[in-house]
């Protein structure tokens, strides 16, 4: 394992406004870390406190708790990793090729999902090793570059959803009839385990890369986040927080939404597989560029009565620059990582209102700290995320008079 390359130093009160929007506001603090040599102020709502647990991950993506407390970390790397309570320290459950983004545990089985399909293997929640021969494709995938996570996820009807991006900015692509099986990308599917082979069927269609999504814990409602397309330029269109039904639509990459309307995208001459009228309109964007990827619904108990049943998101940033967007400019002017938060009524109803939850991670000179992509909840109640860049590894929010917190010398 690495040496531990970052302490927490000070935990400030700060008043701070939040993003606009919303009456109801979080009053921030400040919170510095220093990360080989260098100090960083972070921005985080009063008493939360920010530490580092385990930096010794090479490009970890989603997370997934198991009934037993474990932790499981899908990866860039091509290792799973495990770690068990208190998640300090990661070892390697299995190293798979196919880009393991994401796994889930269902019926004693772990699940896997790859760029060319949903794997499966027998597993044991504390089981610390892996076969890799043991790994069988349950369900293919259309493979292929440009976007090539896979999301997996058990939804609360028991049964398995994943998510998958299209591959480009005005890819022909659309899960639905009269598109060929490579063809069948940019949404959600759902696995349909009543025939003698399992079958995808769309859920939610024209999402051109939706890596995160959760459900709603009252209403059981499906939500994602997704990356819009980068030839826009660098404010334009807005990233989108959807709200997923079965069959809906979501217009990408035909129609794009400005923040004020739908627009039809002149990219793509193929006329579109439903009208405009169909298109799902997102409730709730953040700014351009800003690679929306996981998402946690605040759960009961988790935290505190600040941001139950509101959903986390993770902003990992944008490789694009001002003023055109492309990557070849002042890496100062990049949209800057960050933790926020998405908010809902009482109903379970999204609010439109955005606020910031976690900030501080990009300094002014461009520099990156972390860039968060994994969000979950874990059973102490705390909310556990993954960065890819920069520091890679785990990292937890959780109550600061919880003692757990005190950060480890």
């Amino acid at each position: 394992m690495k040496r531990f390359l970052a302490q927490l130093l000070l935990l400030l009160p700060l008043a701070l406004a939040t993003r606009e929007g919303g009456a109801q506001s979080l009053e921030m603090q400040r919170q510095t870390l220093v990360h080989e040599g260098r100090t960083w102020e972070l921005r985080l709502p009063e008493g939360l406190r920010l530490e580092v647990l385990s930096p010794s991950l090479a490009g970890p993506r989603l997370l997934h708790f198991l009934p037993n407390g474990d932790l499981l970390i899908g990866s860039r790397s091509g290792n799973i990793y495990r770690l068990a309570p208190p998640y300090r320290d990661a070892e390697v459950l299995v190293q798979l090729p196919g880009y393991p983004h994401s796994v889930a545990y269902r019926d004693q089985r772990l699940l896997i999902a790859r760029n060319d399909g949903l794997y499966a293997v027998p597993y044991h929640p504390g089981q610390n090793r892996i076969s890799p021969a043991r790994v069988t494709r349950l369900a293919r995938l259309p493979p292929g570059g440009g976007h090539t996570s896979r999301t997996v996820a058990v939804g609360p009807d028991d049964r398995i959803y994943l998510a998958l991006g299209n591959s480009g900015n005005c890819a022909d692509e659309y899960l639905g009839p009269g598109y060929a099986f490579e063809r069948q990308r940019g949404g959600v599917l759902v696995l349909d385990e009543g025939a003698k082979t399992p079958r995808w069927r769309p859920y939610a269609s024209g999402l051109r890369n939706p890596v995160g999504m959760d459900w709603h814990p009252r209403s059981g409602v499906l939500y994602a986040s997704n990356n819009g397309p980068d030839h826009w330029g660098f404010e334009q269109p807005p990233e989108v927080f959807a709200r997923l039904t079965p069959g809906s639509f979501h217009g990408m990459p035909w129609f794009q939404f400005d923040g004020r309307r739908l627009r039809r995208d002149p990219c793509i001459d193929s006329p579109p597989p439903r009208p405009a009228s169909e298109v799902s309109l997102p409730v709730a964007t953040f700014p351009a560029r800003n690679a929306p990827m996981g998402v946690a619904f605040v759960p009961a108990g988790s935290l505190d009565e600040r941001f139950r049943h509101h959903a986390v998101v993770a902003l990992r940033g944008s490789w694009g620059t001002r003023p055109t967007g492309g990557a070849q400019g002042d890496p100062a002017t990049r949209r800057a990582p960050a933790l926020v938060l998405a908010r809902f009524d009482a109903e379970g109803h999204a609010s439109g209102d955005v606020l910031d939850l976690v900030t501080g991670f990009q300094a002014a000179d461009g520099q990156r700290l972390a860039r968060p992509v994994g969000v979950a909840f874990g059973p102490d109640g705390a909310l556990y995320f993954t960065s890819d860049s920069g520091l890679q590894g785990l990292f937890r929010l959780a109550l600061a008079r919880d003692p757990s917190t005190v950060p480890a010398k």
